[in-house]
């Protein structure tokens, strides 16, 4: 048992240096801020629920209270300045340009699985994974909102986002890939991500949260960026890093066979 562990983290670091898991992240943070966020701002500014929008997802994706959380919500502007702002053309172009961000996902996912890229006309695909994951992130933005400051809401919180996300990461490299991977293939893969996004969320408490308050007074709302500029890294690592763990454990060292597209 420990042999096939060994044997896995050793897949994973190897495959990891073979796509460039780090550029992707990266990559995968810059289209995040650039397109997925001001897109999530404004749907989640039309929402009728209470609270914040997207920035109750950033800040409890990082752990953060207190002055942290202040820093973090000062970044975005108010429900109504976010409305009557926005014009359908800004709209339109930043759902064009999400789907970007599916491209380079789907990417990834074909490199991580050793399957040829999909045909064109398959985008439709980055289309729908792109709603899923709007969906996903404003479902646990909602949770936080339910009996606030009760005990039952952390409770839902956690379920919500737990078993979401495992049905989210689940369900969209297989959607991306075009069932080419069957999908209890992909299972653990799923269970991997998620777990990795829980000890993300333990290390920004731990780490990223302290640096938001002193980047804050150090440089302003720049200090922030950068802080959450991170944590959208780190996130990009967890996305691609659990489907390599998922990968490497289900073959334990064995390659798929290479499938064409669909």
């Amino acid at each position: 048992m420990t042999g096939g562990v060994r044997e896995a983290a050793g897949t994973v670091w190897r495959r990891g240096r073979e796509i460039e898991l780090l550029h992707r992240s990266m990559a995968f943070a810059a289209l995040c801020f650039v397109t997925l966020i001001p897109l999530l701002v404004v749907i989640a500014a039309a929402s009728p629920t209470r609270g914040s929008g997207i920035a109750d997802w950033i800040v409890d994706g990082l752990g953060l209270s207190g002055r942290s959380a202040e820093a973090v919500d000062g970044l975005f502007a108010s429900r109504r300045e976010v409305l009557t702002t926005t014009t359908a053309l800004s709209l339109a172009a930043l759902a064009v340009f999400g789907v970007s961000l599916m491209g380079a996902v789907q990417n990834a996912y074909e490199r991580i699985w050793l399957q040829t890229p999909g045909t064109w006309h398959a985008a439709w695909r980055q289309v729908v994974g792109l709603g899923g994951l709007i969906a996903y992130v404003l479902a646990a933005a909602w949770s936080g909102v339910p009996w606030h400051g009760s005990v039952v809401q952390p409770a839902l919180r956690v379920t919500v986002t737990v078993v979401a996300g495992v049905l989210l990461f689940w369900w969209l490299p297989w959607l991306l890939l075009g069932g080419r991977v069957p999908r209890d293939t992909l299972l653990p893969g799923a269970l991997a991500t998620v777990a990795a996004l829980a000890g993300l969320r333990v290390f920004s408490r731990l780490v990223l949260a302290p640096l938001i308050v002193s980047n804050a007074v150090s440089y302003g709302v720049i200090g922030t960026v950068l802080v959450v500029q991170s944590w959208l890294i780190g996130v990009g690592y967890c996305v691609y890093g659990g489907a390599l763990a998922g990968q490497a454990l289900h073959g334990l060292g064995r390659v798929p066979r290479r499938r064409g597209p669909r």
